[in-house]
């Protein structure tokens, strides 16, 4: 399946159906590339999905269900391979498979017609190659987030490069700003932050000046909107990297009680503000 150059095809019918049709959904979204076909409508032209290039894995309890028998022998002819995962390699389907993964002969639960036990063995097994295909391709997560950018899983995956203001949107001032200078910069720039980054003559951060900043300099009354920003800003503020986790950073910004985090690449220069209103309404707050 790994080797294959083209897609994983799944199929099933009935309650297998159904499990063939999950397990090709946890290949795709685990970096192999799956689609889930139906027997019966490969007979009538989905056949065309299939193509040499690809990998048929067949499901079937009994490995004597009629639709899924007569399936093989046209997909060989494409020139696919066949995988089955069947109750025995000596039932028709185990033998007309070119490799065949037993599963035995499971006795379905209550009164032993409905497929149960052997669906859910099923899925068990499909699952288990799907996670298995996935280590040997070495699918990291960050190809797992580009599969799964909505949802819970999304936000627990997205980085904080995904989020962070960034361009224009970074209000960035020199060590030998004022007070007032800064003000200014935080209302032009689009999205008004409520901070504003310190930067040296290096382009370093050196600093951070905050709405909250502002309010305790104008309490002390030492100097008023023309003092320098070097004065009144905070130094060495806690910062995160662009490659970090979000929640990492969400988490920081909970424990510590802040609203905007500088973002600084590895020679610690601004590249972006984490504001905690992106946050909210993403709901990692």
């Amino acid at each position: 399946m790994v080797r294959c150059p083209g897609r994983l095809v799944v199929s099933g019918m009935g309650k297998a159906g159904f499990i063939a049709q999950k397990v090709s959904a946890t290949f795709a979204s685990t970096g192999t590339p799956s689609l889930f076909l139906h027997p019966a409508d490969a007979l009538h032209g989905d056949l065309g999905r299939i193509t040499a290039d690809d990998v048929l894995l067949a499901l079937s309890h009994s490995g004597e269900t009629e639709e899924m028998l007569r399936l093989i022998g046209p997909v060989k002819r494409v020139g696919a391979r066949v995988l089955a995962i069947t109750a025995e390699s000596t039932s028709s389907l185990g033998k007309l498979a070119d490799l065949t993964l037993e599963i035995g002969r499971q006795r379905e639960v209550g009164s032993g017609l409905a497929p149960t036990t052997s669906t859910t063995v099923m899925l068990a097994l499909g699952d288990a190659l799907a996670v298995a295909a996935s280590e040997v391709r070495g699918f990291s997560d960050a190809q797992f987030h580009a599969f799964h950018p909505a949802g819970s899983l999304g936000r627990k995956l997205m980085r904080v490069s995904d989020v962070m203001r960034s361009g224009e949107m970074v209000p960035v001032v020199s060590h030998d700003a004022t007070v007032r200078d800064a003000l200014s910069v935080m209302t032009e720039t689009p999205g008004r932050p409520g901070a504003a980054m310190i930067v040296d003559k290096k382009k370093k951060l050196i600093g951070l000046f905050t709405d909250g900043d502002l309010r305790r300099w104008l309490e002390t009354g030492d100097g008023g909107l023309d003092a320098r920003l070097s004065v009144a800003m905070c130094r060495d503020p806690r910062t995160v990297r662009p490659d970090q986790p979000v929640t990492e950073a969400a988490s920081l910004l909970r424990e510590h009680h802040v609203d905007q985090v500088p973002v600084v690449d590895d020679r610690h220069r601004p590249i972006g503000l984490l504001d905690v209103q992106d946050l909210l309404t993403l709901r990692f707050l």
